[in-house]
């Protein structure tokens, strides 16, 4: 593949492809033009379009529809900057909606009010959450397109996302925990332990399967979050955390510690049993001998007690936000509570359970009425003294 460069006017470089010989037999070449005052950027350009054509991944402008420029954006751009889960949730908004819809449209015609119809057409089928996290999707790969010079402009930026309200968050109240914990014991023994240690940590669930007993320093009451465990196509897969918040220390109560130490001997003994000797440190904390603990089955069982114990509706992920509502209520600063959480900020944290704070107003203002003295008025000086 050949490739030229010749400068068009102050501040615009056109670039000459030349893709080889077509059917029929001609020379064939693409033209591209660079908007910039360095040569440098054209050449760039020129070396991505080279390793395109090569890759066999390369669409002349003028025909690229959005099916062909999603296929490229997703195998190059989000394979190699995303996890593994982005890309599938990505292919699968991609093949059973967007390219469905949208797909046969040739990048450069492709226009807001299309984009807006097609909004209009899902939220008929999909919620409205839904059918935004679809805008997400289209906006950066368009916003790609733009820098790639496929477009002058991202249409997603004329168009209206669906508007949607969060859903309230559940939480579990005191009473509501102690009952899960106890139908938990006693209906699922062997998933007990990941309830009661979510419950005391705010882990996420990839995190707490993904935890081994060398994570654990049940003398120094902490554990360290160093990989997290996901499921993807139904294969188990180990991975770092996705930020480096994510990776942390988090403190440990006396009773989890206490707990922990009791469930390691049993699982020391049952391990000796079946393999004849101790128990490795890498070996999951929750996992059974040589196998990690499936994430799909674990929330299926969550489910199942939630239901028999009146909690319809409830998500193992809500553990989480248990243990964070209760720390909250209990006064536990917004700081400490965002750094246990692994969240990237404070403000994250305070934006995410806002409602708890509201709530806890009251109960501020009642501690400051008992540090704060009476008020007094002019009048109330005067009737204390009379010569004034």
């Amino acid at each position: 593949m050949k490739g030229s460069i010749r400068q068009r006017s102050k501040g615009s470089w056109q670039i000459v492809l030349d893709i080889g010989n077509g059917a029929d037999g001609q020379r064939h070449r693409v033209y591209e033009t660079v908007h910039s005052t360095r040569k440098s950027d054209a050449q760039r350009r020129l070396n991505e379009l080279l390793a395109n054509v090569e890759k066999g991944i390369y669409t002349p402008p003028g025909r690229l529809t959005l099916a062909e420029h999603l296929h490229n954006w997703l195998t190059g751009y989000v394979k190699s900057n995303c996890s593994l889960r982005t890309l599938d949730g990505y292919e699968s908004i991609c093949v059973n909606h967007v390219v469905p819809a949208l797909g046969h449209v040739q990048l450069k015609h492709l226009q807001p009010q299309a984009i807006q119809s097609y909004y209009g057409k899902a939220v008929e089928k999909l919620s409205p959450r839904t059918v935004a996290k679809h805008h997400r999707l289209l906006s950066q790969a368009l916003k790609y397109a733009v820098r790639q010079g496929y477009l002058g402009r991202n249409p997603c930026d004329l168009v209206d996302a669906p508007s949607w309200k969060p859903k309230p968050m559940r939480t579990l109240t005191e009473w509501e925990l102690q009952i899960f914990l106890e139908a938990a014991n006693e209906h699922s023994p062997q998933y007990y332990p990941v309830y009661y240690t979510a419950v005391s940590t705010g882990l996420r669930q990839s995190e707490l399967c993904g935890l081994r007993w060398r994570d654990l320093d049940l003398d120094l009451l902490s554990l360290s979050v160093n990989q997290v465990l996901y499921k993807r196509r139904g294969v188990c897969e180990v991975k770092t955390p996705k930020t480096q918040h994510s990776r942390r220390r988090v403190s440990l109560t006396p009773k989890l510690a206490l707990f922990l130490k009791d469930y390691q001997a049993e699982r020391e003994t049952l391990y000796w049993e079946l393999a004849g000797k101790p128990l490795p440190l890498d070996s999951f904390v929750f996992g059974f001998p040589g196998k990690p603990c499936d994430p799909s089955m674990l929330s299926h069982d969550f489910a199942i007690i939630a239901r028999k114990v009146g909690l319809e509706g409830v998500r193992f992920h809500d553990l989480r936000h248990t243990f964070a509502t209760l720390m909250l209520m209990r006064g536990a600063p917004a700081k400490v509570i965002s750094e246990a959480l692994g969240h990237a900020s404070v403000a994250f944290t305070l934006q995410t359970y806002a409602h708890v704070l509201s709530g806890m107003q009251e109960k501020a203002m009642a501690l400051l009425d008992e540090i704060l003295p009476a008020g007094v008025t002019r009048n109330s000086v005067a009737k204390l003294s009379p010569t004034l």
